[in-house]
């Protein structure tokens, strides 16, 4: 759709959700909360999530310094989510890295209650999946972003090119953590994580 982030040309311009290096990040958290995990799952849609393979590369890159195994699950449907994830479940050490996808967020009530009945740690791209009863999420703050977005529509509105405005990333990210879910699951929170989450639900 455009030429670069810099300078995308033709008539189309704005903020992107995705941050891709945010990959190396999850595996870390999810290895501070749930230091036993050493095979993580990746249950996406690649019908809606086409860019799932920048995140994966970045992290099947960091899973050898973490001491994981990643596995994409490549999912169509809400039973195939659920199979995926108790396949997983089978052997010890299981978690989940739940990448940005419209399929997983619209049906987050199935992979959270999933994820909760096979006792599965996992961390989620978006805050909503957090507060639904997900164990943590963190990703770019979709507020911020939009906030921004008002500067770009005031520019164009005045003339600017939109060829010629860059296309920006997120610059703030938020950390949610859900305290209720990591007690069903018997895991504990680092304090110093605690002390970094911009929310926490007891």
């Amino acid at each position: 759709m455009i030429a670069s982030l810099a300078r995308p040309g033709g008539n189309a311009t704005g903020f992107t959700a995705f941050e891709y290096s945010l990959a190396g990040k999850w595996l870390e958290m999810l290895k501070e909360i749930a230091p036993a995990v050493t095979r993580v799952a990746l249950p996406f849609n690649l019908e809606t999530a086409p860019y799932a393979k920048h995140y994966l590369s970045f992290i099947e890159t960091a899973a050898p310094a973490f001491g994981v195994v990643v596995n994409a699950a490549s999912i169509r449907s809400v039973g195939e989510m659920e199979a995926a994830i108790e396949a997983h479940a089978r052997e010890p050490g299981g978690g989940l890295v739940v990448l940005p996808d419209t399929f997983t967020f619209t049906h987050r009530g199935p992979l959270i209650t999933a994820a909760a009945r096979f006792r599965l740690p996992a961390i989620y791209a978006v805050r909503g999946q957090a507060t639904d009863g997900g164990l943590v999420s963190y990703g770019p703050h979709t507020g911020d972003l939009y906030r921004r977005a008002a500067s770009y529509v005031d520019r164009i509105l005045r003339g600017a090119n939109p060829a010629e405005l860059p296309i920006q990333q997120p610059t703030k990210f938020e950390l949610v953590i859900n305290l209720k879910t990591a007690r069903a699951l018997g895991v504990t929170v680092p304090s110093t994580l605690l002390a970094r989450a911009d929310e926490v639900i007891e």
